[in-house]
């Protein structure tokens, strides 16, 4: 294994790191046009590690305070090091076995329905950057804490798992029914439609979601939420966050913001329910409910409409 400060690694000077906006290997990745990477685990800077080792230090207590018990028994059985970033070969040969999925190492924004097909067949897009040390209670884009920390945890889960399979599958049905539209600015105009809703049950559930336990309380499974040292009490406990229980024509029509904590949230009763959730969305799409959903946050970009226009659905 190289070490930390081995020169020259991938033909980068040591001592760069990887931090988020700041990573010379990402940005020649982008340049070359790769997306699917490796995990140049040699290029972390101490002050990454030690990035990490302060957010999962911070993070411990507010997790066994907040998080739901799916999330406490992932993280017990992904063995993760509190005092170093994870290598994404050893988390996945914790994961795998379990639900036979992966984290899959990302230079970037990866398009709505390559992520989405991704989760399809059980991979796992996940950013390698981390975020800057004077960073630490809030980042609005994904940084490797979030994707590891917040999310993979659950990925341990069997129901939840399937859940994101169920949710690939949609994007899949979502890329069939507009390629049988023959006009191509309805075929936009309905796409745009279909991505703004699935991207608000995606926000409002599995980067946001709060989860209702037996015991009757009221948990975090949000992975926006458990990986932020600010949010995850407040959106609990703030007298200034609305808390709803979740209602599918609520969350297709509700606009959001990614760069203030949530105000709205919905909660869910169980893994086999948010399941359910999305068996309906993917009804709703059939049927057309999801044509003319509200305007408003998120603005669909071209490269998401390009990637569900261009999806080969009969592979």
């Amino acid at each position: 294994m190289a070490s930390v400060d081995a020169p020259f690694s991938h033909g980068l000077p040591a001592g760069i790191g990887m931090t988020t906006t700041e990573a010379p290997f990402i940005e020649q990745a982008r340049a070359d046009g790769r997306l699917y990477i490796e995990q140049p685990y040699e290029l972390y800077s101490e002050e990454n590690h030690e990035t990490w080792r302060q957010l999962f230090s911070r993070m411990v207590p507010l997790w066994e305070r907040n998080a739901n018990r799916h999330f406490l028994k992932g993280i017990e059985q992904l063995c993760l090091d509190p005092n170093a970033v994870p290598r994404l070969e050893e988390v996945n040969n914790f994961l795998r076995p379990l639900t036979g999925f992966s984290a899959k190492p990302v230079s970037g924004y990866v398009p709505g329905y390559l992520f989405f097909d991704c989760l399809r067949n059980r991979d796992f897009p996940t950013t390698i950057t981390i975020r800057r040390l004077d960073k630490l209670d809030y980042l609005p884009e994904p940084d490797i804490f979030h994707d590891i920390a917040g999310h993979v945890p659950m990925h341990t889960d069997k129901a939840f798992a399937d859940t994101l399979v169920r949710f690939g599958e949609c994007a899949r049905t979502a890329a069939e029914i507009v390629s049988a539209i023959s006009d191509h600015d309805e075929k936009v105009r309905r796409l745009d439609s279909i991505i703004r809703a699935m991207a608000r049950f995606f926000w409002f559930t599995i980067e946001f979601g709060l989860m209702r336990e037996p015991s009757g309380e009221l948990k975090v499974y949000g992975s926006g939420l458990l990986s932020s040292v600010g949010e995850i009490e407040y959106c609990l406990h703030s007298p200034d966050v609305q808390r709803y229980p979740i209602q599918l024509e609520w969350v297709i029509n509700q606009y959001f913001e990614i760069n203030h904590y949530q105000e709205i949230l919905f909660i869910v009763n169980g893994f086999d329910h948010l399941f359910e959730l999305v068996g309906e969305l993917e009804v709703w799409m059939k049927e057309g409910k999801l044509n003319n959903v509200s305007g408003g946050e998120p603005v669909v970009n071209k490269e998401d409409l390009d990637s569900f226009l261009t999806a080969q659905v009969g592979a």
